[in-house]
């Protein structure tokens, strides 16, 4: 028999590592958040899985610092939950599930797209639709006996649109192609040029190309296009309209293939974008899931995503009703109906 490692806190490891930023809680396995830290965007396509995951360790020693916890004093805790932006295909789920198992973190380690981090945080089981539009955008769904709905994810390869990459870039083409005369005006290219300090939408690519402003920074233009939406300008508008339109055929695509369009279902909503519950989406939204998927009940996530990796942890060890109930109050209302 082989024997296992005692945890120096019997609990959970829960990572949420997005796109922007990346998240780390030690739980104890009655629900009690003892430590936590928070770091940067998580890139494994970028920098290789392993080099992705070994980056969390400051974090993870900042968490356990601070959940009074020696870093390099034997195994942290019973299992780690990890919920990751870009681990989209289960090749690359298993090749960081790989990764994270040789780090002394963990007795045992799972591995997920935090996509379905979103959809714990937002549910009481596993049954449901999610869709996260953060800095990009994704869904899945899945069914108590384990069947799931999944998009691959890659981005425009794979038809993917909108999250706030999507729209950050597409209203930079709309305002430099109303500046140089190739498209319609829109009051963007003046909005985004002020944003910057900057004399026109033009100089503001010059000035991201050059590395003179941070690539990052493109996802300010967000808030700028729901500002310029609110003028009525027509560009904006559309942009926003498609962003519903893409949100709402995610979620009908998810709920067919598992056979619940006709049944009520919780559909949740997440990520910058969504959570920031700008009425234009919001209310596109709402109409438009009204009509293609009236019996969805959607309601969108508040709380930090790092909720959803704790109690899909939780679910693990069995922790029971309790500690999950302590665990969502430790992190605020997880969700509320998008009306509200």
């Amino acid at each position: 028999m082989t024997h296992q490692p005692e945890p120096l806190l019997p609990g959970v490891l829960a990572i949420d590592a997005g796109n922007s930023k990346t998240d780390v809680a030690l739980i104890g396995v009655d629900g009690t958040v003892h430590g936590s830290a928070r770091g940067g965007g998580f890139a494994p396509q970028k920098i290789g899985g392993a080099a992705a995951v070994a980056g969390l360790a400051p974090l993870v020693e900042e968490a356990a610092a601070a959940a009074g916890l020696s870093f390099r004093s034997g195994v942290l805790t019973t299992h780690v939950s990890a919920c990751l932006a870009n681990a989209d295909l289960p090749v690359e789920e298993a090749a960081l599930r790989t990764a994270l198992e040789t780090h002394p973190w963990g007795v045992t380690s799972s591995v997920v797209n935090d996509t379905f981090g979103l959809l714990r945080a937002g549910t009481d089981g596993p049954r449901g639709i999610a869709v996260v539009c953060g800095a990009g955008i994704n869904c899945v769904g899945l069914l108590p006996d384990g069947r799931t709905a999944r998009f691959p994810a890659l981005g425009e390869l794979t038809g993917d649109w909108g999250g706030g990459s999507g729209l950050a870039t597409s209203s930079m083409w709309h305002a430099v192609r109303a500046e140089d005369g190739r498209g319609g005006p829109t009051a963007l290219a003046r909005a985004i040029a002020e944003h910057f300090g900057l004399p026109s939408t033009i100089a503001v690519a010059e000035a991201i190309h050059l590395g003179q402003l941070p690539h990052a920074r493109l996802h300010e233009i967000v808030r700028v296009l729901f500002a310029v939406a609110d003028t009525g300008d027509r560009v904006a508008l559309e942009l926003i309209d498609r962003q519903a339109d893409e949100i709402t055929r995610l979620a009908v695509v998810a709920l067919r293939r598992l056979d619940l369009l006709d049944e009520p279902t919780p559909l949740v909503l997440g990520g910058g974008v969504l959570a920031s519950r700008q009425p234009l989406l919001l209310d596109n939204l709402t109409a438009r899931l009204a009509a293609a998927a009236p019996l969805a009940e959607p309601r969108i996530v508040v709380a930090p995503p790092v909720l959803g990796a704790a109690l899909l942890g939780l679910d693990h060890l069995d922790a029971g009703p309790a500690a999950q109930a302590r665990v969502r109050e430790a992190y605020g209302d997880p969700a509320r109906p998008v009306a509200a």
